[in-house]
């Protein structure tokens, strides 16, 4: 291969999962991917495919009604592997200098709703400002006051969304 037309590894690292994300079942309208894979999922990780049902089906729901907006949601996180959200993990303790301030950012294994498929990261902003405006029309819910793009399925459709905690750490 021609050396000008190598890709630099990390994007080659986001077209590979993205191919690895882009079955059927994640392509919407005209072949578009309905959820882009963030850089920092492991490869060939089907981070999208194993968030649960029900939370799937309810952000394919906010997506309609968002692009009708104008507005295009991302799913830059979906499910993590226990040792996946574990690196994030030691990388906030590493980046904070204690556990107990790396879990105001990011939660261990045993408690992050990433690792059931219980959540989802959406992006970029200004989508999860609106998501976070409308959100509980499809029972989406921002769970926590310094995440704005963490979601998670916590109210029927049209119900209250629970009041925000201030950070994960208050989950556990």
């Amino acid at each position: 291969m021609p050396t000008n037309l190598r890709l630099p590894a990390a994007l080659l690292a986001v077209v590979l999962v993205t191919a690895a994300c882009g079955s059927d079942d994640t392509l919407g309208a005209g072949g578009q991917p309905l959820f882009r894979p963030a850089v920092h999922l492991p490869q060939g990780q089907a981070a999208v495919n194993r968030v649960d049902p029900d939370l799937r089906a309810a952000f394919l729901d906010a997506k309609d009604a968002a692009r009708a907006d104008g507005v295009t949601l991302v799913v830059n996180s979906g499910w993590r592997s226990p040792a996946h959200q574990q690196r994030l993990f030691d990388e906030a303790v590493q980046k904070y200098g204690s556990e107990e301030e790396a879990s105001r950012y990011v939660a261990t294994p045993d408690e992050s709703a990433h690792v059931t498929g219980d959540a989802l990261d959406i992006g970029p902003p200004e989508s999860a400002a609106w998501l976070g405006e409308h959100g509980s029309a499809y029972g989406l819910c921002q769970m926590f006051a310094n995440e704005p793009w963490h979601f998670e399925l916590a109210t029927s459709p049209g119900g209250t969304c629970p009041e925000m905690l201030p950070d994960s750490s208050y989950r556990g």
